[in-house]
C-alpha cells in the first residue's frame, strides 16, 4: 500500500513538473517573440538616478545643462567654462506583485480551461517578461484569507515556483475577501510596485460599494491593473434543461430550469449590469483593466494592452 501511493505521488510530481515546463516553454517564447520590448516600455522605473556629469556636445538637450556647475568650473579656472549637462539613468528595476484570486469560483471552467489555469498562464507571462527585464515578482494568493504570500524575488527558479503554487496550491478557503487581500499589499509592500490583480471579480465582496475605498488607495500608491478572467458561462446561461448549479464559494446548491426564456435573459442583463459597474469602478479610479476568458488566447488581448499602454505614457 504505501509502495503505491508512493507511486502514484511520485507521477503526479512527475505530471505536475511536465505541465509546469510546458507552460514555461510557452510563455518563454510568447515573451521573446511579443513582449520583449513592450513590458519594458508600458512599466517605467521609480524615477530617475543622477550618475555624473560630462560636457556639453552639440544635439544634447539644453535643459540638462547645470548652469551652477558650469559657472563654478568657470570661475575656479579663471577662464570661461564649457557648459557641463547632467547625466542620468532610470531606476529600473521594479518590484511586480501578482494578487492571484484562489476562490472556490477560481476552479469552475466549461471551455478549454479553469479560470485558475489561465489565471497561472496569464501569471507565468507577466513574471517572465518581468524577470527578463530583472525585476522582482511576488505573489499573493487568497480566498477569503490570505492563503499564501511569496516575498518578491528574482530568477527562473522563483518564477517556476510561483506558477506551481497557483496551479497546484490547496487553498483552505473557498470564499473571497478581495478587502484583506488588498489590505495585506499595503503592508508588505511599502515602496510603489506594479501590481496585477486577477480575478474573476465575482460576489459580494466585489461589488464596488464594498472595494471601492481599499481599491482607490491601492491604485494611488501603487502602479494597477485588474484583469478579469471569466468563463463564457458566466456570461450566457447555458441551455441545459433543468440542472443543479452549486456555488462554488459557499456550496449553495439550486435546481434551475435553463431553458427558460426569462431566465436566461434575467440571468445575461443581470451579468451584463455586473460587468458595467465593474468598468465604471476601474475607470473612475484610473486603474487599466483587460477582461480575458478561459476559452480564448489571452496573448492578443495582453499585447494590445501592452502596445496601448506604452503609447500612453511615451
Amino acid at each position: 500500500m504505501i509502495r503505491r501511493v508512493t507511486t502514484e505521488a511520485r507521477e503526479s510530481s512527475q505530471t505536475a513538473r511536465a505541465r509546469i515546463r510546458q507552460i514555461e516553454i510557452r510563455t518563454k517564447r510568447l515573451v521573446t517573440t511579443l513582449f520583449s520590448g513592450d513590458y519594458k516600455s508600458s512599466f517605467k522605473g521609480r524615477g530617475i538616478e543622477f550618475l555624473d556629469l560630462r560636457q556639453y556636445l552639440p544635439g544634447d538637450d539644453v535643459r540638462t545643462i547645470d548652469w551652477k556647475v558650469t559657472a563654478r568650473l568657470g570661475l575656479s579656472r579663471g577662464q570661461v567654462s564649457h557648459p557641463f549637462v547632467k547625466k542620468f539613468a532610470e531606476e529600473r528595476e521594479l518590484v511586480v506583485m501578482l494578487v492571484v484570486d484562489a476562490s472556490g469560483s477560481s476552479r469552475f471552467g466549461t471551455r478549454n480551461l479553469f479560470k485558475l489555469e489561465q489565471s497561472a498562464q496569464i501569471a507565468a507571462t507577466l513574471a517572465f517578461s518581468a524577470i527578463r527585464n530583472n525585476d522582482k515578482v511576488g505573489l499573493i494568493f487568497f480566498s477569503d484569507k490570505i492563503e499564501r504570500y511569496v516575498p518578491p524575488r528574482k530568477g527562473r527558479s522563483h518564477v517556476l515556483r510561483l506558477i506551481r503554487d497557483i496551479l497546484y496550491f490547496q487553498p483552505e478557503g473557498r470564499g473571497t475577501n478581495p478587502v484583506q487581500a488588498l489590505e495585506f499589499l499595503m503592508n508588505v509592500v511599502k515602496r510603489r510596485a506594479i501590481v496585477f490583480l486577477i480575478s474573476d471579480f465575482l460576489g459580494e465582496r466585489f461589488r464596488p460599494e464594498v472595494i471601492k475605498t481599499p481599491l482607490g488607495i491601492a491604485a494611488r500608491r501603487h502602479d494597477f491593473v485588474a484583469l478579469s478572467v471569466t468563463d463564457p458561462a458566466e456570461q450566457v446561461l447555458p441551455r441545459l434543461g433543468l440542472v443543479d448549479v452549486e456555488d462554488a464559494e459557499t456550496g449553495e446548491l439550486v435546481t434551475v430550469d435553463s431553458s427558460d426564456p426569462k431566465l436566461r435573459k434575467a440571468f445575461a442583463r443581470h451579468r451584463a449590469e455586473q460587468v458595467e459597474q465593474q468598468n465604471r469602478l476601474f475607470r473612475r479610479l484610473g486603474i487599466d483593466h483587460v477582461p480575458i476568458a478561459t476559452d480564448e488566447d489571452f496573448t492578443p488581448r495582453l499585447h494590445k494592452f501592452f502596445q496601448e499602454r506604452a503609447r500612453r505614457y511615451r
